[in-house]
């Protein structure tokens, strides 16, 4: 492209160089080089070829009378080439052949008035009209030529232009279709059996005499109305790329208690365990170490709900490091889906899962130039474990 572009804005002063060569030699041989006449005039007919691809007329109006005056063609023919590739009316055309025509009209009279040199080009009418086929003909169609083929070429990538816009609103038009109905899918199936949830749990703690029984069933009332406001956050986005929807703060590590007292509540055995002075982190580091914690308890949930789980935090000079380190089930557990351990009695009482989520999160740890690794434990149990460097996000 580079190198395209440089022979580009080289070619105007090869052109000018080349008429101003050309130009210096006379039609009368014996005249050669050192006349100042053919050394100025040439010059100026240079001149004008640098500019010409700017403006042609100065170059036509000099070779027209460098040609009457001197028999100078150089400049009579470039000004022709460029005349095709800019005039496009039938007037602006006319205009030009008929001044062209004039030129050679005065230069025949000028030649039999002078004879000499001028007598190879004057001598005959058919020399004059080969003289006007070549220094104007040829070159002004092949003018013509260039603009057409120019124009054809610029209506092409118009067109490729239009096309790839067209493609692109296509594209966007049936990705918006996509999102509005995976939206609509996942509010008649997801939305509609979690608000079921909420409202069995709801009646459950009206209807219920047992106090533990009814804290349980609140609870898990508050998940599922969490749940339905992350959906409809969610549902959303994806009903529109347009507008922006109102989401609520992201988890951070100052949430993390909370997650933990719902898994107690929901019977798991959850200890905490800070190393290092805690401190404020990123957003985004805070955010993906609460997912980590998140995503290991609910394989706890699905797998090993019996087992002894412990959550450390480790403050590292530029890391956080995440561990969630579980014992394995009462009854002798064995790894399940997912990694952690899952008892046999449970086996069939499994929650599902897609088996996504250890590689979506090491997915997001990665990003953020960290490491996760995932495991059964040579005591015993499941770990997960994370490493989260600090300053990539602080």
């Amino acid at each position: 492209m580079q190198v395209s572009r440089r022979i580009e804005s080289s070619l105007p002063v090869v052109l000018g160089a080349g008429v101003f060569v050309v130009s210096a030699v006379p039609f009368d041989q014996t005249d050669g080089l050192t006349s100042p006449v053919f050394i100025v005039t040439a010059a100026a007919a240079g001149v004008a070829a640098w500019f010409a691809r700017r403006s042609w007329w100065p170059l036509a109006l000099l070779g027209a009378v460098f040609y009457v005056w001197l028999v100078m063609w150089p400049p009579l023919l470039v000004a022709s080439y460029y005349a095709g590739t800019t005039l496009r009316g039938a007037r602006g055309v006319a205009i030009y052949l008929g001044g062209t025509a004039v030129a050679f009209a005065s230069a025949v009279i000028v030649g039999d008035l002078v004879g000499g040199r001028r007598e190879m080009v004057t001598a005959t009418g058919a020399n004059v009209a080969l003289m006007a086929m070549a220094l104007v003909g040829l070159p002004f169609m092949f003018g013509l030529w260039t603009r057409e083929r120019r124009d054809v070429l610029a209506a092409a990538r118009e067109r490729a232009d239009r096309l790839e816009r067209e493609q692109v609103m296509r594209a966007e038009q049936a990705r918006a279709q996509e999102r509005a109905r995976i939206a609509r899918e996942m509010h008649d199936v997801v939305a509609h059996r979690v608000s079921l949830m909420v409202l069995h749990a709801g009646a459950l703690e009206v209807r219920t005499a047992d106090e533990p029984t009814a804290r349980t069933a609140s609870m898990i009332g508050g998940i599922g109305r969490e749940a339905l406001a992350n959906l409809r956050e969610l549902l959303g986005v994806l009903r529109s790329n347009q507008q922006s929807a109102e989401l609520s703060p992201q988890p951070t590590l100052a949430d993390l208690d909370r997650l933990l007292d719902q898994s107690r509540a929901l019977g798991i055995s959850v200890r905490r365990h800070d190393h290092g002075e805690p401190r404020a982190l990123g957003s985004t580091v805070e955010r993906t170490a609460y997912r980590v914690v998140q995503e290991a308890l609910t394989n706890v949930h699905k797998h090993a709900r019996d087992a002894h789980t412990d959550v450390h935090m480790r403050f590292l000079n530029g890391t956080l490091q995440v561990e969630v380190l579980n014992q394995g089930g009462a009854d002798g557990a064995s790894p399940g889906p997912g990694g952690l351990a899952l008892s046999e009695p449970d086996a069939e009482q499994a929650l599902p899962g897609a088996g996504w989520g250890l590689a979506g999160l090491r997915e997001r740890v990665e990003l953020l130039g960290g490491s996760l690794q995932a495991g059964p434990r040579q005591e015993g149990g499941y770990g997960v474990t994370a490493a989260i460097p600090v300053r990539a996000t602080a």
